[in-house]
C-alpha cells in the first residue's frame, strides 16, 4: 500500500512540539522501514511515526487478552 507523503505542514503539528525520541530497531523492522519509505517517496522518521499512531491507535481501540 503506497501512502501520498503530506504536502506543506500540518497545522496541528505546529500547535503542539513533539517531542523527539532516540530509538534502536532491531535490523529486520529497520530494514523494512527503509524499503516502506523509498516505496513511499517519505523519510523514515516519517514511516516510524505513522506505524506508532498507527499501533497506538489500534491498542486504545482493542485492548489485550487478559485486559478490560
Amino acid at each position: 500500500m503506497i501512502r501520498e507523503k503530506p504536502q506543506g505542514t500540518d497545522p496541528k503539528a505546529q500547535k503542539k512540539p513533539g517531542v523527539r525520541a532516540s530509538i534502536t530497531f532491531p535490523p529486520t523492522p529497520y530494514k523494512a522501514l527503509e524499503e516502506i519509505a523509498q516505496q513511499n517517496k517519505a523519510s523514515l522518521a516519517w514511516e516510524a511515526r505513522d506505524a506508532a499512531e498507527r499501533y497506538v491507535a489500534e491498542s486504545v481501540e482493542a485492548p489485550r487478552p487478559g485486559e478490560g
